[in-house]
């Protein structure tokens, strides 16, 4: 899709601050309200801008822990691994999940109370493929650079 100087702005924009009101980002990039508005309706329409959620400082909230875990499937059968990403699917704890190349299959974000859920995670994960999975740990001691948006100005224009 090409975008337009107006419509980086806009994402460049929204990426910061999606609650900014629709008069403050036709402001800041230079353009009237209702085009604006009819703009980022079309990046929504087109699926460039998904839906929108908070930020929750989980620290602050509650206690957890945030684990970075590898998964390396033995059986490369597509029908192995797709049953492997419908269970990671149906997991509320495996907050991303990527299939990556190199040295294992999966790249997954687990976020759960404490170990013991954590390990009931695993746990459910290998019990969806006995014996066809190898899965390693890395747990998260702190966050040196959380994640505050893409690149847009390197990545688009």
């Amino acid at each position: 899709m090409q975008l337009d100087r107006i419509n980086k702005k806009i994402l460049s924009v929204l990426q910061l601050d999606a609650r900014i009101t629709n008069h403050a980002l036709a402001e800041k990039v230079g353009i009237s309200p209702s085009a604006c508005l009819n703009r980022v309706r079309k990046l929504e329409e087109q699926g460039v801008i998904g839906p929108f959620w908070s930020n929750i400082d989980l620290p602050a909230l509650c206690r957890s822990i945030t684990v970075i875990a590898t998964a390396t499937i033995k059986d490369q059968s597509s029908e192995t691994f797709n049953e492997f990403l419908r269970a990671v699917n149906c997991m509320d704890e495996v907050v991303e999940c990527y299939v990556v190349s190199g040295n294992f299959d999966v790249f997954m974000k687990v976020v759960a109370a404490d170990m013991p859920s954590y390990n009931h995670v695993i746990d459910q994960l290998i019990d969806a493929l006995p014996g066809l999975i190898h899965i390693s740990s890395h747990v998260v001691m702190n966050t040196s650079k959380p994640f505050s948006g893409y690149p847009l100005k390197k990545l688009i224009d």
